[in-house]
Order: structure tokens, then C-alpha cells, then sequence
């Protein structure tokens, strides 16, 4: 790189991103606020999502492009498509190079653009470290071969990463900032137009169309049984703008629908404002431990889906409260056990809990904040120097 092309990359970078589903929308947004501070000028464009575009990122392609579910039918039905975008893609990063390509998590869109991209000479940075601990340990060899640095969301990652040879920093994780240590229920219950008095049950059922499809139904019937034992319980139900007229069909014909107060986007409320939450597994869980709340999570997806995933699992949690800490410290039912009516058993006995039994959800509240601590960071400021030296070594 040139001494005018090392000061252009730093005065005014053009930084292509691709941001998979809700998650990495939100993910990106966070990295996005630690690029302009650092640099005011730069310009993103590729796939993004709303939170994205709201910063002056050129979505090509929504983020929702990309949102599909497992190993379901719906993924081959839609592959053509996603294919197609990422070539497009490539072939226009390609003829027009940015400084650095960034692809924010869905690795099975983003790992192969980036080996192509770093083959072609182009700086390719990895942010979330795919599950190799979890799951699909053989992504290794394709992390190698597309990035040239990967940003970490948990501390154990980069000494892992670098027994297989890949660079890697940890920047800590950008949820635990962005969500207080000790969030404010009774600010979150006002907003939400609740009684700061009296039990709420928050329904996570997922972001995605196809995810939406395959829980929703069963955590509403569950939620259903929770009411007919606590008949006062106020339940919620965030539900993705996207997802939000799919949400409230589901509710109708399950004839759940005059329960629930499904309310658009506001999952951090409704995380923020509820007693318990019955929640699908994913990033989502997460933000529920940072939010110190006593969950239950649940997952189901198609059978074949479900086999192939389960060969490849390589710990025996699937939510990330109980990976990070090692332990069942929430219970999770997944696939046949996720029954209407386990799921609702075991939410009544967190809320059973907090009525009764507070030393026990005050244990739980302990270990999410040492959790919490552990995984705050200055995300977008470490994200930014790492990307930064990717960009033009010599002057970082």
C-alpha cells in the first residue's frame, strides 16, 4: 500500500460490512458508532439492517435477506437467492476494493466471501467468532483461510483461534455496555404502559420468519397455561417489526391473541420490564442474562434440522447464559422436550421464585453481573483499533 493510499485508508476509509438477521444488525450498529468516532468520514455499504442505515450505511441488500432458520427446507428453497446475492456482492467489492471487508457474524454467507475477498487482496475481518467451541469444530480451517483478524465477543476465544494460527483480539462483548449493570424495571414498565405492581412474563419466540414459524406457537400455548394458573400476569411478547403482523397471526389462531401484549421492536423492555422470560435460544439469551433475568429457554426447529445439529454439538448447553458460566443455571428444553406444557412448568417455578423464593433468583442475578463485568468492554474502541491496523499497519 501506497504512503497516499495509507492516508486515504485512514482519513477516509470505505468499509464494506455484511450483517446477517437482527442480531448482526444490532452488532454492527455498535462496531458502526466505534468506525465514526474514529473515523468521522468513513462510508459503509453492502448488507445491513435498519440500526445500520440509520447510521448512513448504503444497504445493497436488507440484513433479512439472509435470515433463515437450520438446515430447513426454507434455506434450500432460498439458496439460489442467497447465493446469487453474495456473487453480486463479490463481484462488485471486486471491481471496486474497499479498505477492509467486515462480515458481522452468519459465517455460512460470510466465510466463503471473505476467502475469496482476502485471495483477491483485500483485508477481511471476522466479527463473532463462529461456535467452534459449541459446535462444528471443522469451521477452523475455513476461519483460517477467510480472515485475517477475528474480533472476539468472549474472553476465551483469541487463546483458542491462535492454537489453529488466527489472529484475534477480544473487545469484549457490545451488548454488556450498551445495557446497564442494573437496569431500571419500573422505567421499562412505564414504557411499556404496565403497573410497576404485579408479575410480567416476557415471550421471546425469535426474530426470524422461520424461526417464528416452528416456536411461536408452542411458547404462546405455554404462556396460555401460565395464565391459567396466575390469571393477573401481564405477558409480553417483543416481536421484530418485520415479524410483527406474522407474530400476531400466529397469536390469533392459536386464540391466544387477547393475552398477549405484542408490542413491535422494545425487546430490551420488555427484557428490561418482566419478572421471567420464556425465550427462543440465541443472541437473545444473552441479552436476557445482561438484563439479570430468570429465563427459560427453548428451541425446536425441523427434525432433520435438529439431527444434523445435534451431531455436531460439542458441549452439553445450547443457550450461552449456561455456556458462559458452564452450568445448567437456567433450564433449557429443546426440540421434543419443549412442550407447551414443560415450558410453562418451568416458568411457573421461576415465578414461584420471585414470590417465594427471592435468595434463589437473587443467586442467578449474582452470577449474570459477574457475567455482565466480565464481558464489558470498550467494544467499538478495541474493534476499531484492531480494524484499524488491519487497514494500514504501519500507521497504527
Amino acid at each position: 500500500m501506497t504512503d497516499d493510499a495509507v492516508q486515504a485508508a485512514r482519513l477516509d476509509p470505505m468499509i464494506a460490512m455484511v450483517a446477517g438477521e437482527t442480531s448482526g444488525d444490532l452488532l454492527a450498529s455498535l462496531l458502526m458508532d466505534g468506525l465514526h468516532e474514529r473515523w468521522p468520514a468513513a462510508r459503509g455499504f453492502g448488507i445491513g439492517g435498519v440500526q445500520m442505515q440509520q447510521r448512513g450505511f448504503e444497504a445493497l441488500w436488507s440484513s433479512e435477506r439472509l435470515a433463515v432458520h437450520g438446515y430447513s427446507w426454507e434455506v434450500f428453497r432460498r439458496l439460489g437467492e442467497i447465493l446469487s446475492i453474495r456473487r453480486q456482492l463479490r463481484e462488485r467489492l471486486l471491481a471496486q476494493p474497499p479498505a477492509v471487508f467486515v462480515g458481522i457474524d452468519a459465517p455460512d454467507f460470510n466465510l466463503g466471501l471473505e476467502a475469496d475477498l482476502r485471495g483477491a487482496g483485500i483485508k477481511t475481518v471476522h466479527f463473532v467468532c463462529p461456535s467452534i467451541w459449541a459446535w462444528r469444530a471443522n469451521r477452523v480451517e475455513k476461519i483460517r483461510r477467510a480472515a485475517d483478524h477475528v474480533l472476539c465477543i468472549f474472553p476465551f476465544e483469541p487463546e483458542l483461534l491462535a492454537r489453529h494460527g488466527i489472529s484475534a483480539s477480544y473487545v469484549g462483548h457490545p451488548l454488556a455496555s450498551v445495557i446497564p449493570l442494573q437496569p431500571d424495571r419500573a422505567a421499562a414498565r412505564r414504557r411499556l404502559g404496565l403497573s410497576e405492581e404485579g408479575l410480567v412474563l416476557a415471550v421471546l419466540p425469535g426474530s426470524r420468519r422461520s424461526e417464528i414459524r416452528y416456536i411461536a406457537q408452542r411458547f404462546f400455548q405455554a404462556a396460555a397455561l401460565v395464565r391459567k394458573a396466575l390469571p393477573a400476569i401481564k405477558i409480553v411478547v417483543p416481536a421484530v417489526p418485520s415479524q410483527f403482523d406474522e407474530v400476531q397471526r400466529i397469536a390469533r389462531e392459536t386464540g391466544v391473541a387477547d393475552m398477549l401484549q405484542i408490542v413491535r421492536g422494545q425487546s430490551h423492555d420488555a427484557l428490561a420490564a418482566c419478572d421471567v422470560t420464556l425465550i427462543a435460544s440465541g443472541t437473545a439469551t444473552l441479552e436476557a442474562a445482561l438484563y439479570k433475568r430468570p429465563m427459560v429457554i427453548g428451541y425446536n426447529m425441523h427434525p432433520w434440522s435438529w439431527r444434523l445439529m445435534r451431531g455436531k454439538q460439542l458441549q452439553p448447553w445450547v443457550g450461552l447464559p449456561n455456556i458462559l458460566c458452564g452450568d445448567f443455571v437456567v433450564p433449557e428444553l429443546i426440540q421434543d422436550a419443549a412442550t407447551p406444557q414443560a415450558l410453562s412448568q418451568a416458568v411457573l417455578q421461576w415465578l414461584q421464585a420471585c414470590e417465594h423464593s427471592p435468595s434463589t433468583v437473587e443467586a442467578l442475578v449474582q452470577r449474570f453481573t459477574a457475567l455482565h463485568q466480565e464481558l464489558r468492554r470498550d467494544t467499538a474502541k478495541l474493534a476499531a483499533h484492531a480494524i484499524e491496523k488491519i487497514i494500514a499497519p504501519s500507521a497504527a
